[in-house]
């Protein structure tokens, strides 16, 4: 999909649900993440932009609410809550949290449709912010060339297919930062799933470590994904 088709972000622990939601907003235009909690929902935050939330109120842990009340404190982006408390009070909780709409629980998807297309479409878009584009990362003795996308060694330019390439230029622009598998597979354009992506890792290590059993540059974070350390 074309990187400015809206990006939607759907959390639910109804895991029909969330597969439900995802096909269908999908086939009518939009990227979708999907998310199983609120844990879940701010890990993706931390390194995905998303134009709006679909958010589920009754979710075990870190309720709904709670986290659409954290949310707007720190991020712009639209919410919409569904729930099965479709009582007056709670809408109107749910509204003070900062919540831009509200849909009970069971819904019309077109119902749904037309509300996600009213809130973007009425949306301020956000000035963009200046693009600070990493043009190289030192890997020991390997310099990653991020703008030609080329893995210079001492004496010879490492080969790299397009996917080991766009991988590792992600990689070096969020350097220091923890990826999903997720987010990797999205911002790169990768299919196949997580385990895709961890195939390209174990084949990008072989490359720009020096003993890829034991990484010093592309680390695994336990739980979580991928982070790149360069050197200073």
């Amino acid at each position: 999909m074309h990187p400015e088709t809206p990006h939607i972000l759907v959390v639910d622990d109804d895991t029909r649900l969330r597969g439900l939601l995802r096909k269908f907003l999908m086939d009518n235009g939009f990227r979708v993440s999907v998310a199983a909690d609120a844990k879940d929902a701010r890990h993706q935050l931390t390194s995905l932009e998303f134009d709006l939330i679909v958010l589920d109120r009754m979710m075990p842990g870190e309720d709904g609410l709670t986290l659409a009340h954290a949310l707007k404190a720190s991020h712009r982006m639209p919410i919409l809550m569904l729930t099965a408390m479709a009582e007056v009070e709670h809408r109107i909780d749910g509204l003070e949290a900062g919540v831009d709409d509200y849909l009970p629980k069971p819904f019309e998807p077109r119902e749904l449709l037309l509300r996600i297309k009213n809130i973007l479409q009425h949306t301020p878009v956000a000035p963009a912010a200046p693009e600070t584009e990493v043009k190289s990362v030192q890997l020991g003795d390997i310099r990653f060339d991020a703008e030609r996308e080329l893995l210079i060694g001492i004496d010879e330019t490492i080969s790299l297919t397009s996917t080991e390439a766009s991988l590792l230029r992600v990689l070096a622009e969020q350097a220091g930062r923890v990826m999903s598998r997720q987010s990797l597979s999205q911002l790169c354009d990768i299919n196949g799933g997580e385990r895709t992506i961890d195939v390209q890792v174990t084949r990008l290590r072989r490359k720009i470590e020096p003993d890829p059993r034991t990484p010093r540059y592309l680390q695994t974070i336990r739980g979580q994904g991928y982070v790149l350390r360069p050197d200073e």
